[in-house]
């Protein structure tokens, strides 16, 4: 049997790692600023991390959610506290597609509507709803293809205006900081302008911070930046560097009703071990803090080399695209094989930086000679 491929390859083999670095099978040294697809939120392989997911496994490392487990209780009650949402509920599964999914389902069964209003260029995932929420034709499978999903400018609050007035808007679906389409950001007026839209229009709004959460913007939530509550979050990839895990926070708002949803790997003993390991590493070594001045420091630094073909550099925290007049995929390779430093990419133009939350700045300066000798060649 072969092995359906989900991307195409390079050729390469990564081994091991270690903070912001990881080794091949050759012994090459890479300099990650991509993270794993932003999974990577307190480095490779921390021995804190380590150390409290082997435990956990040594003790239990699954059993049925029609038992307690404290754990989920645990990591329940300090998200809240670390995120500032200590009042809400948490609902615990394995991937950020599933969280996407969950919280439109949720947002239907609150008010009882079926259509959904989502960005252009969005990305929210490949499960059902979550894929129709996304605009990316090449994705989204003639089964998906229901009608469900309105696709809206960014920041244009005048046309969301006019689709949340006919009455019968489910939900609006926002990435305050659009990853996969090119790390586009929303305007503080908007959002702030959609609170009010979905309040009075009795529409759910739901804040994807899968890629822009957990820390990546230099606060906990991009939307905290913007001064907004949303009505649902959904969570993911950093949240157990690299253990497979999402979540939705839930409002006040919801009333729990058994039933509705469910999960069976959701929460298990091992992913809420590997998330509280996170939450310590993140606390201890203050990383929100941290990707709020090392962004800002890598951010600045790429504009003061005014690097050929580099047009713009935008972003949040540790979450930035550098934009280039030519295509990325020659700039991405070279980096790769040429300086060993793994980027990830949105569009056709765009180097997408998503590295671990603990970057230094030594780590930047090395970053910036690498881009330098292939912008400059």
């Amino acid at each position: 049997m072969k092995l359906f491929d989900v991307y195409p390859l390079f050729d390469i083999t990564i081994e091991r790692g270690q903070g912001c670095r990881v080794w091949d099978t050759q012994g090459l040294e890479y300099l990650d600023l991509y993270g794993g697809h932003a999974v990577i939120s307190i480095g490779h392989s921390h021995p804190h991390y380590i150390e409290k997911v082997t435990e956990q496994l040594q003790r239990l490392g699954f059993y049925s959610n029609s038992v307690q487990n404290p754990l989920q209780r645990t990591l329940a009650e300090r998200l809240g506290k670390v995120c500032g949402y200590d009042d809400w509920q948490l609902f615990l599964i394995n991937s950020g597609a599933e969280a996407n999914e969950n919280a439109l389902k949720l947002a239907s069964f609150y008010n009882g509507r079926t259509r959904i209003l989502s960005l252009e260029k969005a990305f929210h995932g490949r499960t059902s709803l979550a894929v129709e929420a996304t605009q990316n034709p090449k994705i989204i499978a003639p089964v998906n293809q229901n009608g469900h999903v309105t696709y809206l400018p960014l920041n244009d609050l005048t046309a969301w205006e006019r689709e949340i007035q006919k009455g019968d808007v489910c939900a609006c679906i926002i990435e305050c900081i659009q990853g996969v389409g090119g790390i586009r950001m929303v305007s503080a007026e908007f959002l702030q302008g959609l609170r009010k839209l979905c309040d009075q229009h009795n529409t759910v709004l739901i804040c994807d911070e899968i890629q822009c959460g957990y820390g990546r913007s230099g606060r906990f939530f991009a939307h905290q930046h913007l001064n907004v509550t949303p009505d649902l979050i959904t969570v993911a990839k950093g949240i157990a560097n690299g253990f497979p895990m999402g979540a939705v926070l839930i409002s006040p708002k919801f009333a729990p009703v058994y039933g509705q949803l469910g999960t069976t790997f959701g929460g298990n003993h091992l992913a809420c071990a590997a998330a509280l390991a996170v939450l310590d590493v993140m606390e201890e070594e203050q990383l929100v803090q941290n990707a709020a001045e090392v962004g800002t420091y890598l951010m600045e630094n790429i504009r003061s080399l005014r690097l050929p073909h580099v047009t713009d550099v935008r972003g949040r925290g540790l979450m930035i695209g550098v934009e280039l007049d030519i295509p990325y995929k020659e700039v991405r390779n070279r980096l790769i094989y040429e300086q060993h430093c793994f980027t990830g990419c949105s569009g056709t133009t765009t180097l997408r930086l998503l590295p671990p939350l603990c970057l230094t700045t030594a780590d930047v300066d090395d970053f910036c000679q690498r881009l330098a000798k292939v912008l400059k060649s």
